[in-house]
């Protein structure tokens, strides 16, 4: 029953995620939806602002606290409907609320063990966490190419402090926020002016710009990898070449 208590949150969470998913919610968010009705939907915006922001807020965080997929979406709509700079802010304040929550409610249902093995993502960060935890922390907050969901859960599994996670969160979470925020109002101007959604949308200066930015955020693990090897390799000797050796193997 007190293992059942610990993980009763998570399973709410779930829960929710799922009737989320099922209910078809956010199909109402997707770019191309959003931009046929956007004029009626910022005219709305306009005249509530304060209560659409706090929905802005609460459907990121119900999003991002129920770990459901396709959260991106949600994301474009805040750039879409506020602008970069407003979007920004909110889906950064909803991720934060969100990733918070799934945090503590991970945290609370493996206060007691696993009950099972190490899953395999947590298996894959915890060198580099043990290593390096803020730095290594607020890399995977950073870097699109992690499951956002999945790292918190994994971040809860090895207990990383509530203020780094916090921290890591709000600083990388907000940096990747911003490109996604862009290309939303990226998308919602070029929609509006095309008229049509098409791959022409791709060659627009506003949609391509920030796909870049996510695009270079995404090649940050294959980066690092690479400079990993190499300091790996020039720790163990294979970089260093002896001149002498070298000056020996040309002597016939």
């Amino acid at each position: 029953m007190k293992r059942l208590r610990a993980f009763l949150p998570l399973i709410i969470l779930i829960a929710i995620g799922v009737a989320l998913l099922a209910s078809g919610a956010l199909d109402r968010f997707q770019p191309a939806q959003l931009a046929t009705e956007q004029v009626r939907l910022r005219a709305l915006v306009a005249e509530y602002p304060v209560l659409s922001a706090l929905a802005q807020i609460v459907v990121v965080m119900l999003g991002i606290s129920t770990g459901i997929p396709g959260i991106i979406v949600l994301i474009f709509a805040g750039g879409m409907l506020f602008g970069i700079i407003p979007g920004t802010i909110l889906s950064a304040i909803g991720t934060t609320l969100g990733a918070t929550i799934l945090f503590l409610a991970s945290r609370s249902a493996f206060a007691h063990g696993s009950g099972g093995g190490v899953p395999l993502l947590v298996e894959k960060l915890r060198a580099g966490y043990h290593a390096f935890p803020f730095s290594y922390t607020l890399f995977l907050r950073l870097v699109p190419f992690f499951p956002f969901g999945g790292v918190t859960v994994a971040l809860a599994w090895l207990r990383c402090p509530l203020w780094l996670f916090l921290t890591a969160t709000a600083i990388g979470g907000t940096v990747m926020i911003a490109f996604e925020t862009a290309l939303g109002a990226g998308l919602a101007e070029t929609i509006a002016r095309e008229g049509t959604v098409s791959l022409d949308l791709f060659a627009h200066k506003r949609v391509i710009l920030p796909m870049v930015g996510l695009a270079v955020l995404a090649l940050v693990p294959i980066v690092l990898g690479q400079l990993r090897r190499l300091s790996k390799r020039w720790d163990s000797g294979d970089g260093i070449r002896d001149p002498q050796a070298e000056e020996g193997d040309t002597r016939p």
